[in-house]
Parts: structure tokens; sequence; C-alpha cells
């Protein structure tokens, strides 16, 4: 597979794989762990190096399994992991404290059943914390070989140059696929102009992009976040958002693969900065994203996915959405 220097000096494979669907947010504790990790095992095998997690995912549980999927293949992997949703310090809300970044980072290690973590986010961005006490706790645990590069997810501009001015981050993780292209305006400009390397999730619109699915009826609405998510839960907003799906998936007939690879060949043609973390939990889904590391697209078709019909509704639930940071 195609590899990339996220920040310049972190070595992945361009296309990854989330670990998140496997046993968090989309399924809950009752997912098939056995199938999630003959997945990971899947994805290893087909030269994906880039693993992403996070100790909120569960909480807990996808870190664990992560720690027992790599045994005896943890040197094969770029790990990432999260922190700042849970509080290990008995506070309401986000916590990016001092003391809970240390607290954090030994949990994951734990979980993860190994001695450092490639790459250690913050989750998002703590209103309550400066994000310079955040970072300066962070660049300890590199100090301390705990963990060897750093990053924020959903972080805005400001904050992003702020944080890079107290210790390098090595990339920049946020929401990116053709129906949310909001990072072109603010975030891809200051993550390139600072050598930042970037990282979106949800490259396929968790799912709805890759023609998973026509109607959100069997959205669990206990465990499952696409049932907060306006763009799903609206019925006028779902109706209208399958247009963009169709429209997807029509390019994708005429170019011969699937929406999942378009959506994947897309990102990667954004640029040699960008590494995109499909999440399943299924082989055969691993084997489709990783296929679509040969694809290159047309300039043709390029301008077509330009033209898609424009998405509505939030891409979170207001919960999540009133987290993101803008500064």
């Amino acid at each position: 597979m195609k590899h990339i220097k996220l920040g310049g000096q972190l070595d992945v494979a361009q296309i990854g794989m989330g670990a998140m669907p496997i046993n968090a947010l989309y399924t809950g504790a009752n997912a098939d762990n056995e199938e999630g990790i003959r997945a990971i095992h899947r994805a290893l095998d087909l030269g994906v190096t880039h693993i992403d997690s996070a100790e909120a995912y569960g909480p807990f549980l996808n870190e664990e399994l992560l720690g027992k999927a790599l045994k005896g293949r943890r040197d094969q992997v770029v790990l990432t992991s999260k922190f700042g949703f849970v509080s290990h310090t008995g506070r309401e809300g986000l916590d990016s404290s001092a003391t809970n970044v240390k607290a954090a980072v030994e949990g994951s290690l734990k979980r993860l059943d190994t001695d450092y973590i490639d790459l250690y986010y913050q989750h998002r961005v703590d209103p309550a914390t400066p994000i310079e006490e955040t970072v300066g706790a962070m660049a300890e645990l590199v100090r301390e070989g705990k963990v060897r590069h750093l990053g924020l997810s959903e972080a805005g501009p400001g904050t992003i140059r702020r944080a890079h001015a107290v210790h390098p981050l090595t990339a920049v993780q946020t929401e990116y696929n053709l129906w949310f292209r909001d990072p072109e305006t603010e975030i891809l400009p200051v993550t390139r102009e600072l050598g930042i390397g970037f990282v979106p999730w949800a490259p396929l619109g968790h799912g709805f992009l890759a023609g998973g699915f026509r109607t959100t009826d069997w959205f669990d609405p206990e465990v499952d976040l696409r049932a907060t998510m306006p763009r799903f839960n609206n019925p006028e907003y779902f109706q209208q958002n399958l247009r963009v799906a169709d429209e997807v998936k029509a390019v994708a007939d005429e170019v011969g693969i699937t929406p999942a690879q378009l959506c994947l060949a897309w990102l990667v043609a954004q640029g040699d900065d960008i590494a995109p973390i499909p999440g399943t939990r299924r082989v055969a889904r691993v084997e489709e994203n990783s296929a679509a590391d040969g694809i290159t697209l047309s300039a043709e078709v390029l301008q077509k996915l330009d033209n898609l019909t424009p998405a509505v509704g939030d891409r979170l639930g207001k919960d999540h959405m009133d987290m993101i940071d803008h500064n």
C-alpha cells in the first residue's frame, strides 16, 4: 500500500482503519469481538499500518480489544488513541487537565498492552483547560517515552497554532468526506502551513456515503451514535441526503468501483498529507477499503464529485456539536 508521512515524520499506510465500529458507538457491547479481531488481522495482512482507537470507545472496551488483537503484532502497527472525554479526576464533562492526561495514558497503555502509543490525540478541546497546559502535559509523555507523537481532534485553527507552538503536532483529526468539506476552508490551510498531517475520520460519512442503508429503522438508539445525528434522525434531511449517496453511487458505477472506494480514492487525491481511517468491523469491508489504495481518479471524476448535491443537517448531535472547537 502507498505510504505517507504524517507531519513529515510518522510513516503510515495512507488508508488506515478506525477500530471504533467494532464494539463502540455503532454496536455497543453486544458486538462480535471475534469478527472484529479477524478484521484487524486482515487489515494487517493487507498492509494497513494505521489503526485508531480512543479510551472513550466503550468506554475502554475498544482499547482492550485492540490490545488482544495486536498481541504478537504490535510492531506492525502505528497505534493511535485519544483522551479527554473520560475524566479520571471526578470532573464533569470534558477533562484535558494535566492531571487527567497523565492518568488517562496509563490506563490506555495497560488496556492496549503496550509500552508506548505512537500517536496520542486530545479527543476534544477542553474549554476549561488552556491548550498550553494540555499539550505541555502531552509533551511530558513524549519525554517519558510513553507517547511518540501528538495530535488534536476537532480543534479549530487558532487552537492548532497555539498547541503546535508548545510541541510540534504530527496530526490533526477531523471529520472530512464528500458530504462535509468544511476543513478545506480553515483547517487544512493551517495544517499545511505548519506541516501537520491530516487524518479524516468518518471518511464514508458514517457508512451513509458507502450506500450501506436506505433507512435508519435499524439504528439502536441506545448504542448507535448515528441515531443522534440530524442527517440521520430527521426524516426530511435523511431523504434529501439520499440524493448525495445516489450521486456518489452513480459516479462509482461509471468508474467501476464501489461507493466506499470512490470516497476513499477522492480523499487520497486531496493530498499526500491526508490519511483517512475508514471504520469497520468486517473483513469484507477491510478488503474493499484497502483496495481503494490503487485507484486514481481522473480530473473529470474529481470535478463531478466537486458538484455533488450539498448535504443538509448538522453532522453530529447537539451535545457533540457543542464540543467542536472553532477557535
